[in-house]
């Protein structure tokens, strides 16, 4: 029997699944910060991923794998500042970045990652 745990789930998407282990999350995004600043917004995002992981049985030390997507990738340096003041050192996770347009105007920052439980 396959024992997939659903995370706040929706109509269209979970926040977050738990199988096999692991945690994935959706693609987050700012929730109370929407059109402030990358910095914000992405510390906002963050914030949402430690409680989805805390739902799953986790926490950020076990993340594997982050993906980040900018709508503009020259605020690459702002949203570091808020990654480098939240990820422990020596368990940060393997990721990557990139420009793109996310769903919806205000939305700057979206982080999507996977995490051992």
């Amino acid at each position: 029997m396959t024992n997939i745990k659903h995370i706040e789930p929706g109509a269209r998407m979970s926040e977050a699944v738990v199988y096999a282990g692991k945690v994935y999350t959706a693609g987050v995004v700012a929730d109370t910060t929407v059109g402030k600043s990358v910095y914000e917004q992405t510390k906002d995002v963050l914030n949402q991923i430690d409680a989805l992981l805390k739902q799953a049985g986790s926490d950020k030390t076990k993340i594997l794998k982050a993906n980040i997507w900018l709508t503009n990738i020259k605020t690459f340096d702002e949203m570091n500042k808020a990654w480098d003041a939240w990820v422990v050192p020596g368990k940060t996770p393997a990721r990557a970045t990139v420009e793109a347009k996310l769903a919806a105007p205000g939305y700057d920052v979206e982080i999507m990652i996977e995490a051992a439980v």
